[in-house]
């Protein structure tokens, strides 16, 4: 059998393979719509507040009105008490609360420092941030209310008491993320660990199902069976990748600040590692259903220390040295900056040679496990 009839052969059985055509091309498919579904909507406008007013002055009441007049914010409610506020957070009914101290008014009237108290869910960062900066804006609006009517009482004039007060004007400009949105944020690495995951449990599947059988893999020799899947498998997954770091990245409006070539350089060894990481772990079994089983409960922990979604300081330094002989933790932090940050090849650059280094540690594996599997069968 040639190379490229081994090739035509194993696309042929990946294809016959029901559970790795809803895998490999259902999974990848399905997911680049589920997951950005609930998010489609990103900006996060009109959080529900709620307000303990110990004051209750008409500063108070006024700082209320500029509360709810930002676009981020909608009081829904004023309660009695902090423990109240934190019942609404916790069932849902309210995102955030303001916390307004007594004498609020007389101490702000007599120049003395004013502490006001806010805080939320943080379970949605967002949503979080969202509260915050909006009370941030109608705190300092508020003081700076104060202020020039006290200036004005001292008979300060009217335009130079307005220009003291906006000696410095804050012009906020995201650079990775320019519409502030979930989607944008999480679609880049998360993409890229589910081409990782199918692809994992893809090869699995596969190998996992054929090495009691009699096939066309029996008539080739080990190295040459390994070069011919990960040649399927490179010849599916150049597809779905392009997918989805093509057409999904623009259609989610995600940042793109790489080159195709840049993109296509990282994305080889990528798919290479993880394709001969499949194989080599598909030589762990015999029975096709256990590889998916095992890869499902890992792939939350690889979302975790792959450092987009949770700092990699707060994770224990034995768990991150560890996940660096995963595929998808290299891959996708060096996407991130290349693709998402700007960075310069020269920055990714210890992450792509990290990933030719598997390519080569995981081919030797896949190598010497599927020797073992075909000699145990002969």
């Amino acid at each position: 059998m040639s190379f490229l009839q081994l090739i035509w052969a194993e696309l042929k059985a990946v294809l016959a393979d029901k559970t790795i055509v809803i895998t490999v091309f259902g999974g990848v498919l399905f997911y680049s719509i589920l997951y950005p579904l609930p998010y489609l909507h990103q900006v996060p406008t009109e959080q529900q507040l709620v307000v303990i007013d110990h004051d209750h002055s008409s500063l108070s009441r006024q700082l209320i009105r500029h509360a709810d007049a930002s676009p981020k914010i909608k009081v829904i409610a004023e309660l009695g008490s902090i423990d109240e506020a934190k019942r609404w957070i916790e069932t849902g009914r309210a995102h955030g609360l303001l916390v307004i101290p007594a004498d609020f008014r007389r101490d702000l009237l007599l120049g003395s420092g004013v502490t006001l108290s806010y805080g939320g869910d943080a379970s949605y960062f967002l949503i979080y941030s969202a509260v915050a900066e909006g009370l941030i804006s109608a705190g300092i609006d508020a003081g700076k209310n104060i202020q020039r009517l006290g200036m004005l009482a001292k008979g300060e004039n009217a335009t130079a008491v307005k220009q003291s007060l906006n000696v410095v004007k804050l012009n906020s400009i995201p650079a990775f993320n320019p519409s502030l949105g979930y989607t944008p944020y999480i679609v880049p690495g998360l993409f890229l660990l589910i081409l990782h995951q199918t692809l994992l449990i893809g090869t699995s599947i596969l190998g996992a199902s054929q090495w009691q059988h009699k096939g066309y893999w029996r008539e080739v020799s080990p190295f040459k069976l390994v070069c011919g899947r990960m040649a399927a498998f490179m010849v599916i997954y150049s597809l779905l990748s392009s997918y989805y770091v093509g057409y999904c990245y623009y259609w989610y409006d995600v940042s793109l600040q790489a080159s195709i070539g840049q993109v296509a350089l990282l994305m080889l060894p990528f798919l290479l590692a993880t394709t001969a990481a499949g194989i080599a772990f598909s030589s762990l079994f015999t029975r096709r259903d256990l590889p998916t089983q095992v890869l499902l409960l890992v792939s939350m922990p690889i979302l975790f220390v792959s450092g987009f979604v949770w700092p990699t300081a707060l994770i224990p330094e034995a768990v991150v040295a560890f996940s660096q002989v995963v595929p998808a933790v290299p891959g996708i932090m060096a996407m991130l900056e290349l693709n998402q940050m700007g960075a310069s090849w020269q920055s990714i650059m210890p992450q792509w040679l990290q990933l030719w280094a598997m390519v080569i540690v995981f081919f030797s594996l896949a190598y010497w496990g599927t020797s073992n599997r075909l000699k145990a069968v002969s």
